[in-house]
């Protein structure tokens, strides 16, 4: 299901924000900077202040919608489907050893490893390529908006 462009984007940009439905029906948006490509079919987060997400899992809907998008090329994915929350067991530790490894993160910081697994895929892409602008020229216009300067981009 996660293709190689997919696992790409996801693995450079770390951040995907996480869409819930609270009991009270109202939707619940949160960003998550520890979003991961688990294996082929899962995405992974960790729950480091995730208590509404993770309560809106476990209590009202397990479905999830995660939006990982590269802000400066205006592009990414919506991977939608079903989470589960490990707070112990095999899931937990290899979770908290990926993190460790990754990114240095302390297993004791981690409240749980939430797996999503991704039924559904679906391209995000900017009306700013509505007008036939390539990427480059997405990109160009981006980076001077913010002031940036790209260094490098990978292949």
């Amino acid at each position: 299901m996660l293709n190689e462009d997919m696992q790409r984007v996801v693995d450079e940009q770390r951040l995907g924000y996480v869409a819930t439905v609270c009991p009270d029906g109202t939707p619940n948006l949160s960003p998550k900077g520890t979003t991961a490509v688990w294996d082929s079919e899962h995405l992974v987060f960790a729950h480091l202040h995730s208590h509404r997400t993770v309560a809106n899992i476990e209590i009202t809907n397990s479905i999830v919608e995660v939006n990982v998008v590269d802000p400066i090329l205006r592009k990414g994915y919506r991977f939608k489907g079903p989470a589960t929350v490990h707070r112990d067991g095999s899931v937990f530790e290899a979770g908290t050893r990926f993190y460790q490894e990754r990114s240095g993160l302390q297993a004791n910081r981690i409240e749980a490893i939430v797996l999503v697994r991704v039924e559904q895929v679906a391209p995000l892409l900017s009306p700013a390529y509505d007008d036939g602008s390539s990427e480059d020229v997405v990109e160009q216009r981006s980076l001077a908006l913010y002031g940036l300067t790209r260094t490098m981009r990978s292949a």
